[in-house]
């Protein structure tokens, strides 16, 4: 899950990768040669991307460098390569308004679950369900990047997901992930009276508290209001139904560190890396960086508790950062050797373990990470969901409300009616 998906101004990071001397490029045209796996004559393209993951920026160059080298060295390709990374927060609007005035990258990510349904509503996908990857997506990954039995993305994070918590000072304190709301709070209690802060609290980037959206409506959906997703996108719902989310919320809220509204995803990792909390409601997608801030930190990941109920105790299952191609592409040719050397048999390997993603493919060798076999467990004894398709206007909004939430700007009401108005927008554009 992804999937993935800042509030301050994002940095637009585009990097020129260059492969040849280009001596026969002539004009920067479509691939009228691409894709033919012929030598031929040279030519050049310019193969524009936008991935929403800047944290990753040199594995992604590193990556792009040798499939520009395959390209020359198998189909005398010249391969420029513009890769646009926006911050997060960011990556959603700057893409939709770069689609709607037709200015489409040739490649670009979205959010599997959240966006899929909407972007091929709008004609934005390319269909590759004839792609040679397809063949070696995992069966449980394929569902999350398919729609109208249509592939249409190659997925990137597969994501099994909760919360992390550092396993030296559960171990420390002789206790395990707790399976109730109560449990949650006894063990809020325990950590403090050892001078522990419970939770790391990172809202500068909104899209961060809106973690807590599909932690809340996945479990719920999946333990009883099976039809909330349905019932929502026919404006028959409200968010009224998921209220007792913010029983968990306020109790993070009010045991976690201080200045949250200042500390971004990065800091919030290097802190929870060192040890300045127990708990952080945040996903494995961040591992990468925790290790980098602390290379020794033994984390884990478990199902957040939303009530006394422990069915509602869930690990949450999805795909979500996933790459699509743009059915206008000038170089669609090479735009699909990209997104086919995504999962390249010699190369993807060690690309998807330098990311620190789950393996997406039967052609992944590399070992799992611990944090993902600690939630492959709880996946095992059936107690996970898949990841709610909720649209990503409203996990948008949920992430504004919830900071404002956060500073005593909203009411819970408040919120509640900001995301049923955002679903309800959705709803009239979309239909």
């Amino acid at each position: 899950m992804k999937k993935s998906w800042k509030v301050t101004a994002s940095a637009m990071m585009t990097v020129l990768l260059l492969a040849g001397c280009g001596s026969n490029s002539g004009a920067n045209s479509g691939s009228s040669n691409a894709g033919t796996g012929g030598k031929g004559s040279e030519k050049t393209v310019t193969l524009k991307m936008f991935i929403g993951l800047p944290r990753f920026k040199d594995q992604f160059d590193q990556y792009i460098d040798k499939f520009v080298a395959k390209e020359k060295a198998e189909k005398n390709i010249d391969v420029k390569v513009q890769l646009e990374m926006p911050n997060s927060d960011n990556a959603s609007q700057i893409l939709k308004t770069r689609l709607a005035s037709n200015d489409a990258p040739d490649i670009f990510s979205i959010h599997a679950i959240n966006e899929i349904p909407s972007f091929y509503k709008a004609g934005y996908l390319e269909d590759l369900t004839s792609q040679p990857f397809v063949g070696k997506l995992l069966e449980s990954v394929k569902p999350s990047v398919t729609i109208d039995n249509k592939v249409v993305a190659v997925p990137l994070e597969s994501v099994s997901w909760g919360y992390l918590y550092n396993k030296k000072i559960f171990s420390d304190l002789k206790v395990t992930p707790p399976t109730t709301l109560s449990e949650m709070k006894t063990l809020v209690e325990t950590l403090k009276k050892n001078n522990i802060t419970p939770f790391e609290l990172s809202y500068k980037e909104s899209w961060i508290p809106q973690l807590f959206l599909p932690l809340s409506v996945g479990a719920q959906i999946q333990t009883g209001n099976k039809d909330f997703i349905e019932r929502m996108n026919k404006d028959q719902g409200s968010f009224a139904e998921m209220k007792s989310m913010f029983d968990i919320i306020d109790l993070v809220n009010a045991n976690g560190t201080n200045k949250a509204l200042e500390v971004g995803g990065d800091d919030g990792a290097a802190a929870f890396a060192n040890g300045k909390a127990a708990m952080w409601v945040q996903g494995p997608w961040y591992a990468e960086t925790i290790q980098k801030a602390n290379p020794d930190v033994d984390f884990g990941v478990a199902p957040l508790p939303l009530s006394d109920n422990p069915d509602q105790t869930l690990i949450n299952l999805g795909a979500s950062t996933s790459l699509v191609v743009s059915p206008t592409s000038k170089n669609k040719d090479v735009a699909l050797d990209f997104i086919n050397f995504v999962l390249d048999d010699k190369e993807s390997s060690g690309f998807y373990e330098s990311l620190k993603f789950n393996p997406v493919a039967t052609i992944h060798n590399y070992k799992s990470y611990p944090w993902v076999d600690d939630a492959t467990v709880y996946v095992k004894e059936g107690k996970a969901y898949r990841d709610p398709s909720i649209p990503q206007s409203v996990k948008d909004e949920v992430g504004k409300g919830l900071q404002s939430y956060f500073s005593k700007q909203l009411s819970q009401d408040d919120v509640i009616k900001a995301l049923d108005k955002a679903w309800k927008d959705y709803n009239k554009v979309n239909k």
